[in-house]
């Protein structure tokens, strides 16, 4: 299983958050999603491709990049 960390933009409250936890959790391959408000990262648990997270996240509406570390 990996860990993926991003960096997600365009947050600005607890639905914004919710709203990219579901569309990083509806992805294949995914098990878990945690997305932090005020830090503007997620972390995700699984098998899933990093574009294809990026991807979902752009969905929503909001801008995603793997975090560097």
């Amino acid at each position: 299983m990996n860990q993926i960390e991003l960096t997600i933009s365009g947050m600005t409250c607890s639905h914004c958050q919710s709203g990219v936890t579901n569309a990083l959790k509806s992805v294949p391959g995914v098990t878990d999603a945690q997305v932090d408000l005020k830090t503007g990262k997620a972390v995700v648990q699984g098998s899933a491709d990093a574009q294809h997270l990026i991807s979902a996240v752009q969905d929503e509406g909001y801008g995603a990049a793997v975090a560097q570390l």
